[in-house]
């Protein structure tokens, strides 16, 4: 024990090494579903889902005992939900790129982000970048969660009657009620401060499934992890990026990975008191590289883009305050990488409440507009809107950068307005305006 407190310095940050052990348990509960709502959307652009099973557990387990181990931050690394949606729903089956081009893009994405962490390029990016831009890109993102979910369902289709593009479905269908129900209880839960809430509730509909769908196989419990014959680890195709069509997808995949990764480290930093007196986050760029890496090593094993996951705060909660935690956590999701056949009986209508609970969460970002900065907040609310409009975050964003920047000009607020907004608003205009973009 005396070993373990010496290396994560778990004394002199005020904790135990049974405090931090508990902490990592809270984290792991807390964020566990991922390992199944991921899958199940990959899964629907086509991946082999035993395969990414494997590929999720295998970032979050060693993304986070990296974090531990050598950021010594109480942070758990995940596939993240956002970045999962895009990469199924936008990358693969809207713009219709290979699974091996997205995983290409998914690397590229995260080397360029290692580079922009150790180098301190992230820093000149969020003094150019918009804030109010970033914001409404999660804003639209939740959006985009909540109609992919309650669509999987059926609980929206498509309306053919008017040109509203969707309409309320069978309300008293099987799967449209098991998640509405499984929605408000989640909400409850999570109100009553009900640790592992949302696994809970995908548990209880899945037994529910079992009871009464027949669809729902048991195909036992236990299995020994393989990626299979169809899975796509190590095959990522580098020659397609080549295609200057893909370099919006990879921009859009950075710009959000640097808001969401800084935002999210700082929140959970600031939780554990582990900021500082300068301000700066204690290992802040050795998280946040861990962070990016984490990215890369996905893509080789072929799931989706990493970060830290937000309910990591959930574990600083509960007292964690070392990289043991992220330790304790990482090897629970190295532990389950033997549960895959239990994952595999989880129904759509199991998971679809917790992809539209993390859709409503992330609609929170509008409180973040400053609305005192009318034009930035109108410029964020465009872009959420439009992503949800086109199904497509890189319009989203693209609309939204031309938006402030018009704005700014034409309200006279040059003083707002830096010269790298303009330029990336100029590139992206271009590409669509060329018919270059996907």
């Amino acid at each position: 024990m005396a070993g373990l407190d010496n290396f994560f310095k778990i004394s002199a940050r005020g904790s135990t090494v049974r405090t931090e052990i508990i902490a990592g348990l809270t984290t792991f509960l807390a964020m566990v579903y991922s390992v199944i709502v991921v899958p199940g959307m990959l899964t629907a652009a086509g991946f082999d889902a035993q395969a990414v099973f494997i590929a999720t557990c295998l970032t979050a387990g060693i993304g986070s005992i990296v974090m531990g181990l050598w950021a010594n931050v109480p942070m758990a690394i995940g596939c993240a939900i956002s970045l999962t949606a895009y990469t199924a729903f936008t990358m693969v089956l809207g713009q219709k790129l290979p699974i091996p081009t997205a995983l290409a893009a998914i690397f590229a994405m995260g080397v360029i982000f290692t580079i922009i962490s150790v180098t301190g390029i992230r820093n000149w990016i969020l003094r150019n970048l918009p804030i109010s831009i970033a914001h409404g890109t999660g804003i639209g993102i939740g959006l985009f969660l909540l109609i992919i979910a309650a669509g999987g369902v059926k609980l929206v289709v498509p309306n053919t009657h008017s040109s509203v593009p969707v309409t309320f479905g069978d309300f008293t269908a099987f799967p449209s009620l098991m998640t509405l129900i499984g929605l408000a209880l989640i909400i409850a839960l999570e109100r009553l401060r009900v640790m592992g809430s949302i696994l809970i509730v995908i548990i209880a509909l899945t037994i529910i499934g079992c009871l009464f769908d027949p669809s729902i196989k048991f195909n036992g419990v236990f299995a020994l992890p393989s990626f299979g014959e169809n899975g796509h680890a190590f095959s990522m195709d580098f020659a397609s990026l080549a295609n200057t069509a893909v370099l919006p997808i990879i921009f859009a995949l950075v710009m959000t990975s640097v808001f969401d990764a800084t935002g999210t480290i700082r929140a959970v930093a600031g939780q554990a008191n582990l900021i500082d007196k300068d301000g700066q986050i204690i290992n802040g760029n050795r998280a946040l590289t861990t962070d990016s890496l984490s990215t890369v090593f996905a893509s080789l094993v072929g799931t989706a883009p990493a970060a830290v996951y937000i309910e990591s705060a959930s574990g600083t909660a509960a007292g964690g305050k070392s990289g043991l935690t992220a330790v304790v956590t990482g090897v629970l999701f190295l532990v389950i990488l033997f549960f895959q056949p239990l994952a595999g009986m989880v129904p759509g209508y199991a998971t679809a409440p917790a992809l539209m609970y993390v859709g409503l969460l992330m609609l929170s970002n509008v409180r973040k507009l400053d609305f005192n900065d009318f034009v930035g907040a109108m410029a964020g609310l465009v872009t959420a809107v439009f992503i949800i409009l086109a199904a497509n975050i890189v319009t989203g964003i693209m609309i939204g950068f031309a938006t402030l920047v018009i704005g700014r000009i034409v309200a006279k607020e040059f003083n707002k307005l830096n010269i790298g907004t303009v330029i990336i608003a100029v590139i992206l205009v271009a590409f669509y305006a060329s018919g270059l973009a996907i």
